[in-house]
């Protein structure tokens, strides 16, 4: 791989003004194509095959509109009278009257006259029905509903608009990205020492983002993509665009100062350095397409996304960064900032000491590293998975307002309304067996009230919404609909009616119950892959084993972590969590597939180093801290930018986003700075020899992978005076 890399790098070099320009003309036709085909992203989360889908798609035709998008108008007063006073009454009918002459609005009933009117008579709901689905209700007549609900603005009542059609979630915040950009070109100019050097990573970088969240934008008008799929492409995309440029560039500052002309530099930095970015690339890749197991389309999207975004930037790091050092040869060093980063010979650095303190005590630094790591990973033992709605919006948002009216008027039970579908066609008798199933269902625990069935043109399918006394994302609503679809057997066998349960909530609880399920297979799938990749690196049966183990470790962390502050609610003054309660369902699955990576990269690039210094004959303890020695500095630059990056989007307010960020954040800093930093060269240290023991069978069926190039470099000393493997 190193060969052929070199030449990439050559050929980059020397042609630079023709690699930009194509890079350029990408850059413009896939955004061109993007202005020109970009659609809408989606904000349902829908899985096929799941009880409440597979129901909520068998009745579409008999009951369609179950299957198009809703909103609630909330009207508040707190006056003598309340909403029951005459002039609210007049402003609230006036405001209904107007909404119902809304384009793509089917109904909206008069809360007066179908009793969705609080007991205290402070709130009233209007449930707004449109004639089309969610997806498919613009921006336009969101705010045409709004607007026509001025009278009772104008008349002092509080309106709040919820509901699924304001539920808009995942939308990228302004500024997050900014944030994570300018931290991370602090850390850049701290590591490199001038701005010329600093901002060649950042300015690649943004080409790739560029290059990716057009191509994926260009791609929602024929597929359905899922809102979070391009805030998740930006946020990996950005972090990795940043990191893999910075270990190529980090290696050409290595070769420049050994003497080496900048083409040959950049050549030998894109082989050596640019062969560990291609196999850490493709672990990431492999982690996020591998999402795909879960067999849920939404986040087979979401990895294919972030996926896509991972290739840009490792073909970006390999083609556009050679040529842009073409640019600037040995200008790079100019515009000094921090001069002591040029200074990279003769001094004893940080990590060098760091990594002597660990081999000269590696049982004490892996037993501490692994007691701090169990106990914040213990929290996840009590992970609890959900979806947000209405009440995971930010305190202040419209949505949001609309929930805890809602909640507070007539019992949180009022925002998780369930759908039992009543399928009476076996029964002799369908209208009584409609009304027996009514009467079971009414004196289930968890059960607050039912709605009035509603009857299909036959009188044979019924659907029976059903109000829990606990909201969407409380267990005592998961339990509730588990115990529904328990009783189904027996409900059949005393009045020969088939149930089925279905709508928001029942769908949002299966889509949890799915995820949970994939985990251990995915998790399963990702720890193999990360053998058999690690194994085809380093040709060692314990490096692999550690890894995977110091992964494993990461991921109870960060999981543990999330659970603490959005689960119970810890550091809630300190972190703006919207609402404390159930992880979002995705976020563990998500964590894994990301997390994977990354932590592969810093494995790569740290027991690579200690690899190189082995095989040319140092002591397996002086081959540990001259591994260290070598990567510490860009391995802890890398994780400060992701951290930067990913910990930059839990600056925003987003349900889904904020704990994504997070999660990905505390992952990658205990990954990088406990396990790679501390418990990998403590272990490596206690393992000596052992660590670089490989079976003899297995060396002659597994292929070398020459990601140091070693071959390369003996190949160029036996041919000093040829030309060195050109194009």
């Amino acid at each position: 791989m190193a060969t052929y890399l070199y030449r990439l790098g050559r050929f980059c070099f020397r042609r630079r003004r023709a690699v930009l320009a194509v890079w350029i003309a990408v850059l413009i036709a896939i955004g061109g194509a993007a202005g020109a085909f970009a659609g809408k992203t989606s904000d349902e989360f829908k899985v096929p095959g799941t009880e409440a889908q597979a129901t909520l798609d068998r009745i579409k035709d008999t009951f369609p509109a179950q299957g198009h998008g809703s909103a609630q108008v909330v009207f508040a007063a707190g006056g003598p009278g309340g909403i029951a006073s005459p002039e609210a009454a007049k402003a609230v009918g006036e405001s209904v009257g107007r909404i119902a002459h809304v384009p793509g609005v089917a109904a909206v009933p008069d809360p007066y006259a179908t009793g969705a009117v609080s007991p205290d008579h402070r709130i009233a709901i209007a449930l707004v029905s449109f004639d089309h689905k969610l997806a498919d209700i613009t921006d336009q007549q969101r705010d045409a509903v709004r607007a026509a609900a001025e009278p009772a603005r104008a008349a002092g009542l509080d309106v709040a608009f919820g509901g699924d059609a304001y539920n808009k979630l995942a939308q990228i915040e302004g500024g997050s990205e900014s944030i994570g950009l300018l931290v991370a070109g602090v850390v850049l100019v701290i590591t490199l020492g001038t701005l010329v050097a600093a901002g060649l990573p950042l300015l690649t970088a943004l080409v790739g983002v560029g290059v990716s969240m057009a191509g994926l934008l260009a791609l929602t008008g024929s597929f359905q993509i899922i809102t979070t799929a391009p805030v998740l492409a930006l946020m990996v995309g950005l972090a990795v665009g940043i990191d893999y440029a910075l270990f190529i560039l980090f290696r050409h500052r290595r070769h420049l100062d050994e003497g080496l002309e900048p083409e040959e530099a950049a050549a030998r930095a894109t082989a050596t350095a640019g062969s560990a970015v291609v196999f850490a690339g493709l672990t990431v890749v492999v982690a996020l397409a591998g999402l795909a197991v879960a067999g849920v389309p939404f986040l087979t999207v979401m990895g294919l996304a972030a996926s896509g975004a991972v290739v840009v930037a490792v073909l970006v790091a390999i083609t556009l960064l050679p040529a842009v050092l073409g640019f600037v040869g040995r200008a790079i060093d100019r515009l000094p900032v921090w001069k002591r980063a040029l200074r990279t010979n003769g001094r004893t650095t940080m990590g060098e000491r760091w990594a002597r303190f660990v081999v000269r005590r590696p049982l004490p630094v892996l037993l501490i590293g692994l007691a701090g790591l169990g106990t914040l990973a213990v929290p996840a033992a009590s992970l609890d998975l959900g979806l947000p709605g209405g009440g995971s919006q930010a305190v202040g948002t419209d949505a949001r307002k609309a929930y805890d009216l809602v909640s507070d008027g007539f019992g949180p039970g009022f925002n998780a309304p369930l759908v039992v579908v009543v399928d009476a066609h076996g029964a002799p008798r369908p209208e009584q067996a409609v009304q027996a199933v009514a009467g079971e269902l009414q004196t289930l625990k968890g059960v607050r009230t039912l709605l009035p069935p509603q009857l299909d043109e036959d009188g044979r399918t019924a659907l029976v919404p059903v109000i829990p006394q606990t909201g969407p994302d409380h267990p005592d609503t998961r339990t509730l609909v588990n115990e529904i679809r328990d009783r189904r057997a027996e409900l059949k066998s005393a009045t020969g009616a088939d149930i089925a349960v279905t709508g928001t909530t029942a769908a949002n609880i299966d889509v949890s119950t799915k995820l949970g399920q994939a985990l251990p297979p995915f998790v399963a799938v990702i720890v193999g892959i990360a053998l058999v990749l690690l194994a085809l690196a380093f040709r060692s049966v314990l490096v692999p084993l550690k890894a995977v183990l110091g992964f494993l470790l990461s991921i109870g962390a960060s999981l543990g972590a999330v659970v603490a502050v959005y689960q119970w609610g810890w550091l809630d003054g300190l972190i703006d969590v919207p609402k404390v309660g159930p992880v979002v369902s995705f976020v563990p699955i998500l964590l894994i597939g990301v997390l994977f990576g990354l932590a592969m990269d810093y494995e790569l690039f740290l027991v690579s180093g200690m690899k190189e210094q082995y095989v040319h004959g140092k002591a397996p303890r002086e081959a540990v801290v001259g591994g260290v020695k070598g990567g510490a500095r860009v391995v802890t630059a890398a994780a400060l930018i992701m951290v930067s990056v990913f910990g930059a989007f839990v600056f925003g307010h987003d349900p889904i986003v904020q704990p994504i960020g997070f999660a990905l954040a505390v992952g990658v800093l205990v990954d990088a700075f406990v396990v790679r930093m501390a418990l990998v060269p403590a272990a490596m240290a206690l393992f000596g020899k052992a660590a670089w023991w490989f079976p003899k069978p297995l060396e002659k069926v597994v292929p070398k992978v020459d990601m140091e190039g070693e071959q390369l470099i003996a190949r160029l000393a036996e041919e000093p005076a040829k030309e060195p493997v050109g194009v």
